[in-house]
């Protein structure tokens, strides 16, 4: 059995999901709504727990009907993408960036992100309505948004602009990226 898979997902207060006959799991909460649709295969259904001090709480329970491969693999990865939507309308996710280099900057204008990235012209990256950034410092990015997967991939495309490069780490990276330094050239000797 799935260790995931298994865990059941807590809804907290203000935050009310839905689940049609296809599978269609739609979260609502403070922070805006995120639909996922789950493999037909997969059971999602919601449910109350009674936890160890006597108090009732709303949950969803994710199931699979057998033990082929595929409902193996199907049933953690659901009960992960509906956990992520809870987590998402609750307190959204963030990634933070950091650019590394001489002359290299980033500033916020407006919904556009003005990147200066050693090209000779400047990159402008535009938010979309569910992915904002924002600029505290000119070598700081921070991207951040309700879906964990636009936000993880908005923040992979900036980084890909300049990505950083191995001998001074000039470039774009996350802030928790270490950066696998090589050598550079040996001083030829006589």
């Amino acid at each position: 059995m799935s260790r995931i898979g298994r865990k059941s997902i807590a809804i907290p207060d203000g935050v009310e999901v839905t689940i049609d006959d296809n599978n269609l799991v739609t979260v609502k909460g403070k922070l805006g709504q995120l639909q996922e649709q789950i493999h037909p295969n997969i059971k999602v259904s919601k449910t109350t727990e009674t936890d160890d001090d006597g108090n009732n709480t709303n949950v969803v329970l994710v199931e699979r009907p057998n033990d082929l491969k595929m409902n193996r693999s199907l049933h953690g990865l659901s009960r992960t993408l509906i956990a992520n939507m809870v987590e998402g309308v609750t307190n959204g996710f963030k990634k933070e960036l950091e650019i590394n280099g001489v002359g290299y900057r980033a500033a916020k204008q407006g919904d556009k992100l003005n990147l200066t990235l050693g090209f000779s012209h400047p990159v402008v990256v535009k938010d979309t309505t569910d992915v904002k950034t924002s600029c505290p410092a000119p070598n700081q990015i921070i991207v951040e948004g309700i879906s964990k997967q636009k936000v993880g991939q908005f923040a992979a495309e900036i980084r890909a602009i300049r990505p950083p490069e191995p001998y001074k780490g000039k470039g774009v990276k996350y802030v928790t990226e270490r950066i696998i330094r090589k050598e550079g050239k040996a001083g030829a000797k006589k």
